[in-house]
């Protein structure tokens, strides 16, 4: 198969496995607001959690192959989060509903989208370079 060809299942199925954590992520971030009544900021930053991790473990195992170090990838992904998740939780906060401008589903979606392609770039160039398809099957 070329190179491109690779490269556009591989964005494929990042991309499933991204709805995949997107589904959780807005399941549990509804179920932490509507059902906890948690304020936005908090129900993103549980529900982010839980996405991430499920889409680390989905996306290291089938869409990059990687047989790198397991905790040094995830310190990788950690790093990413360390800058992404105050920003994010901060600016949900200031823009989301009862305090901000902007419904908090809103914010949350765009949120979503952001992350989705920064992180993309990020395990593809940073997290798993050099370990792409490195797996034994």
């Amino acid at each position: 198969m070329s190179d491109k060809k690779k490269e556009f299942f591989r964005a494929l199925k990042f991309t499933f496995f991204s709805i995949s954590a997107g589904l959780i992520q807005i399941a549990s971030f509804t179920l932490f607001s509507e059902v906890f009544h948690l304020v936005a900021w908090q129900a993103h930053l549980i529900s982010l959690i839980l996405s991430v991790l499920w889409n680390f473990t989905l996306n290291r195992q089938y869409t990059f192959h990687a047989s790198n170090n397991v905790p040094i990838a995830m310190l990788k992904v950690a790093l990413f989060y360390l800058i992404f998740t105050p920003l994010s939780t901060w600016w949900t906060a200031v823009l989301a509903k009862p305090t901000g401008p902007i419904n908090e589903y809103i914010v949350e979606a765009c949120t979503m989208i952001l992350n989705f392609i920064l992180e993309y770039l990020y395990m593809r160039f940073f997290v798993f370079r050099g370990s792409i398809d490195t797996k034994k099957k």
